[in-house]
């Protein structure tokens, strides 16, 4: 029998004017194996068929929509009424590799008791989502690894709702790199307990905000020079060249 109903999970989306692709999304979340999962949707009040569309193909979310400051103003939201023992955060252009991603996350929290799970992504093409463009393998965690520009992939990253009641959520002067802070604080400074999934969890497609322009770029690097600071944390004088560096790797396979 399945250990599905020890734990439950909370996935929250955030949504705006998603149409063209939130049907995947909701397609991927409802045919888990996995039975015990509240799926969060927290929507910018688009102005397109999203909200519709998830009331026809999945009306058991829980919907919340209205303006907000961005993405990860919408994911505090989302956090802040999750009442699952695990959060996960799927962006309403992804989705998950296979149908018991969620299953696998559950079972390895219960086999390692451990405070957040990660695994691998792999970017799609939007037009063909079966054409693999990069293919972000992680890797075993281990601390030092931030010192070298390493860092999750974040829609592939579960973690307990208490972690988040003792150590806050996303913090939105970070620009794109709050998930980034996110990741550092949880796993670098506060050295809470994590497992490596290795498998590919979720299968995003391209374009993502920090990556779209040089000046994007330059943002997200100035978020991450914040994000080592305002922990209160050194890194190497490499360290945030490293990080975009590293993604060169992705695109080798």
């Amino acid at each position: 029998m399945l250990k599905e109903n020890r734990m439950k999970v909370s996935i929250i989306t955030a949504t705006y004017n998603s149409s063209n692709t939130i049907a995947d999304t909701l397609d991927s979340i409802k045919n888990q194996s996995y039975s015990n999962i509240e799926h969060i949707i927290i929507d910018g009040a688009s102005i397109d068929d999203t909200i519709e569309i998830i009331k026809n193909q999945a009306p058991y979310c829980t919907i919340h929509s209205e303006k907000d400051q961005g993405i990860y103003d919408a994911m505090n939201k989302g956090i802040a009424i999750a009442k699952g023992d695990i959060i996960g955060i799927l962006n309403s252009d992804d989705f998950y590799a296979s149908n018991d991603i969620i299953e696998k996350v559950v079972q390895l929290f219960e086999k390692e008791n451990c405070d957040a799970v990660y695994g691998d992504l792999i970017y799609v093409d939007g037009a063909d989502l079966t054409k693999v463009k990069r293919h972000w393998k992680a890797g075993p965690y281990q601390k030092n690894h931030f010192l070298y520009g390493w860092m999750p992939p974040h829609p592939t990253f579960f973690v307990r709702r208490a972690v988040y009641e003792q150590y806050g959520g996303f913090n939105l002067n970070l620009f794109t790199a709050a998930d980034y802070e996110l990741m550092l604080r949880f796993l670098y400074r506060y050295g809470i307990k994590v497992a490596y999934l290795q498998e590919v969890m979720v299968k995003m497609r391209t374009g993502g905000a920090s990556n779209q322009s040089i000046g994007n770029r330059l943002l997200a690097n100035k978020g991450d020079r914040l994000a080592w600071k305002i922990n209160g944390l050194t890194p190497y004088w490499f360290t945030l060249f490293a990080k975009p560096i590293r993604k060169i790797t992705q695109f080798i396979r």
